[in-house]
């Protein structure tokens, strides 16, 4: 590494970038079309959220969104639960996707660890899509009615939630990673009147037989009248199920019904791991709208790019991957390990596809880092344009790993949002620099601000990251939440009127922002604050140490201890050495009050399914809540990890109560 300083710039777009990025040609817009001038992207934020109405309504005209505008009002209320957005319009997701598209050209590719590349034209597409739809219509499904599906990130999943879409039904989807229990504790909450299922899928060299869990799920869903099987890794259909190919004959035109701005388009889910799962709602308008926004204008989408996000489809990303449409681009799906068969597998499928985005987790970036990939020696990378980064904050040795071994000249964003929101809070400015460790700015109509404890605003200091103004892609609701109650409790119990999100973040005067991590799982050293995610930047620079988690039981009436859990390289053992290196490391670029009191080697550590670290169960496992109130297994990738950590809570206990009473 060529040893980077926090906040350095790495990357500055030339200026024939910047002149022909579709920012800059919506800031000229805006100029002509609306005479509002600004000189900067700070600028061009603070008018977005200082005038949110006249902003999204110039989304909607800036941006070809499709759809009769036929409202009274962009906004009417301005609280954030309950606010509408353009009451009276009428929109549909599909329609959008399919809109002013060259039929020749091609719309998808797709490759699973079993199967080679494909493509799909957007005039097929569409036709897969009409057809589905129209079957869907034959069940009786109608507007408003769920369509539920157990599909990995396959072209079926894609079809199968356009089709969905443009009746008006809403889509759900869990991935087959998810066992039966977990897949019936979402779905069974929004009884379902299809199913579309897969019956199995394969990861990392291993091919995994879903078809008892599917058994399983079927007799748990009542509500299901028709269960529709894509044979993945078999070829036979379960008895009283209806065969992918089925939906297909139909030579129809796509009919997509317009529907309200905010009629349900689709249902996630919130991570399960601490209980119930919430079923997030999101609308078609605010969806379009959100997406149109982030794609084109903080994305720099346009119909000739390629864009890729690795994803299960039980990720939020999997849905902003399908969102990429609604800027004309072709996407790639990808089933399978990103490892697989080696650490190549991801930057050959951008070779072979001609990938121009490049969406990942910091966790693949800092693995392939420890695992000494280097992709633009081996890999054709020269269509590559921007490489996107989400699921934690991406450390320093990150952003050079990037820049060293994957392309000199691209544009890198670490990006934070949320399945709530289905969008992002913080991300991409692509007229802006890139420095190392910090995220470019606030996203475009979203009034972020850090708070402190008492609710004021902070510069340049660490605060909760909240939303203080409406966004059209906020949740409609949460399914079968009477009164909002647990919508409320969710967000809005900490600051009245003001979303909490439960990040800690800090932005300077220039908007430039840093992620600290989870703010419920903050480390608090004798009233001294740091987020979870500044430990994880030192310790990923200690090259014996594959992956880590850290866990601080200070709390009122325990005994106060700073954990660390640490996946070691293959071939690494513990000792003192190593052990001494690591808290040097965090003694000398944190601060001795952080180093930890133990640390403890792990086989892995505890993932929900979509690879976030469970920081804040493991807290409350580890300070004796019971282990069945705190973690749902069936939600984690990795469930195999948790029996360590429920032994060490035991022993917890016992130093706990063997000092209180000897």
């Amino acid at each position: 590494m060529t040893g980077y300083t926090q906040g350095e710039v790495i990357w500055k777009p030339s200026a024939e970038r910047v002149e022909h990025s579709v920012m800059s040609d919506y800031m000229g817009w805006l100029k002509e079309k609306k005479g509002v001038e600004v000189n900067d992207y700070a600028e061009l934020w603070k008018w977005s959220v200082d005038e949110l109405e006249r902003f999204w309504e110039s989304i909607w005209a800036y941006c070809g969104v499709v759809g009769e505008p036929s409202y009274s009002k962009v906004l009417d209320g301005d609280s954030m639960i309950g606010a509408k957005w353009f009451e009276g319009a009428t929109i549909n997701f599909t329609e959008n996707v399919f809109a002013g598209r060259d039929r020749s050209k091609t719309a998808l590719y797709f490759r699973s660890e079993s199967t080679p590349t494909g493509s799909m034209s957007w005039e097929e597409l569409e036709k897969q899509v009409a057809s589905v739809a129209w079957k869907l219509k034959e069940m009786g499904v109608k507007a408003g009615d769920r369509v539920a599906a157990y599909l990995p990130n396959i072209p079926e999943a894609a079809i199968a939630f356009l089709a969905t879409a443009s009746i008006g039904a809403v889509w759900s989807i869990c991935s087959p990673d998810f066992g039966s229990k977990s897949v019936i504790t979402r779905l069974g909450q929004i009884e379902p009147a299809v199913l579309i299922a897969a019956d199995g899928y394969a990861y990392n060299g291993k091919v995994f037989d879903k078809q008892s869990e599917l058994e399983e799920i079927r007799r748990q869903l009542p509500t299901v009248k028709q269960t529709v099987v894509v044979p993945y890794i078999g070829e036979d259909v379960p008895e009283g199920c209806m065969a992918w190919n089925d939906l297909l004959g139909e030579d129809v035109p796509l009919a997509a019904e317009p529907l309200p701005f905010s009629h349900p388009l689709w249902i996630v889910y919130s991570s399960g791991t601490t209980g119930l799962p919430k079923p997030i709602v999101h609308s078609h308008g605010g969806i379009v709208l959100e997406n149109k926004k982030l794609m084109m204008i903080q994305h720099d989408l346009r119909p000739d790019d390629v864009v890729f996000w690795y994803s299960s489809t039980g990720w939020i990303m999997w849905n902003l991957l399908i969102g990429s449409w609604l800027a004309g681009s072709a996407i790639v799906l990808y089933d399978g390990s990103p490892f697989y068969p080696d650490e190549g597998a991801l930057w050959e499928l951008a070779e072979e596809t001609g990938i121009t985005f490049f969406g990942t987790s910091a966790p693949f970036i800092t693995n392939s880092a420890k695992m000494g990939a280097h992709p633009k020696e081996k890999y054709d990378l020269s269509k590559l344009k921007s490489v996107f980064s989400t699921g934690a904050p991406l450390t320093a040795d990150g952003y050079e790993w990037i820049y060293e071994h994957v392309k000199s000249d691209v544009w890198l964003v670490s990006v934070s949002g949320g399945t709530d929101i289905s969008a992002a809070f913080v991300g991409g400015v692509p007229i802006e620099s890139v420095r190392v460790g910090e995220i470019q700015g606030r996203s475009l109509g979203v009034a972020t601000e850090a708070f402190d404890e008492e609710g004021n605003p902070l510069i340049g200091e660490v605060g909760e990251l909240v939303v203080t103004k409406p966004m059209p892609s906020m949740p409609l609701y949460f399914w079968g939440d009477e009164g909002n109650e647990r919508y409320h409790e969710s967000y809005f119990d900490h600051y009245p009127g003001i979303w909490k999100h439960g990040d800690w973040i800090k932005i300077d005067e220039k908007g430039r922002c840093i992620i600290y991590g989870r703010s419920d799982s903050t480390i608090n050293r004798s009233g001294v604050r740091m987020g979870t995610s500044d430990l994880y930047r030192v310790i990923a620079s200690i090259d014996e140490v594959f992956d880590s988690l850290v866990i601080d039981l200070e709390v009122i009436g325990k005994t106060a201890s700073l954990l660390l859990f640490v996946v070691l390289k293959e071939g690494v053992e513990m000792n003192d050495a190593l052990e001494a290196r690591i808290k040097g490391a965090i003694r000398e670029q944190l601060s001795p009050r952080f180093a930890p009191d133990r640390i403890y080697p792990v086989d892995d550590i505890p993932k929900t399914l979509n690879g976030k670290k469970l920081e804040v169960p493991i807290r409350k496992l580890l300070l004796g809540f019971e282990a069945e109130r705190m973690i749902n297994a069936d939600s984690m990738s990795n469930p195999e990890s948790l029996p360590f950590f429920m032994e060490l809570a035991k022993e917890l206990e016992g130093e706990r109560v063997e000092k209180l009473f000897f």
